[in-house]
């Protein structure tokens, strides 16, 4: 089984990228990230249309994820990190596809806490 994940950056403005990728690369399985779209906004018939089954969370601007599938059912497990019922950001989603757990995370800053000039001695 073959899983992927890409960062898109705008699902939208990229449909004909990520079209062509799906189509050369065949995953099985993709997480995609930053899609910068509205839940209504998420192109889901062009998403079918390619063979593949998707669940997402959308969200204007940086933020984003999908799941997608080619040939399996996708069940979401959840679609926030628990913790933190005030988190407004869609950046995470978990599913279950073919019985495998399949988490898609986006982490726009990835430097560590806390950094050198926040350490107090």
């Amino acid at each position: 089984m073959k899983i992927a994940t890409y960062n898109v950056n705008g699902v939208n403005g990229r449909l004909p990228v990520l079209l062509q990728w799906l189509q050369e690369a065949e995953p099985d399985i993709v997480c995609l990230q930053e899609l910068k779209a509205p839940q209504e906004r998420f192109p889901i018939e062009e998403i079918n249309n390619a063979g593949y089954h998707a669940i997402w969370k959308g969200q204007k601007s940086w933020n984003g994820v999908a799941i997608l599938s080619k040939n399996h059912e996708i069940v979401e497990v959840q679609n926030a990190l628990p913790g933190d019922d005030e988190d407004l950001q869609s950046r995470y989603l978990e599913a279950i596809i073919d019985k495998i757990v399949i988490c898609c995370l986006y982490l726009p800053n990835g430097n560590p806490y806390p950094d050198r000039n926040s350490i107090i001695n």
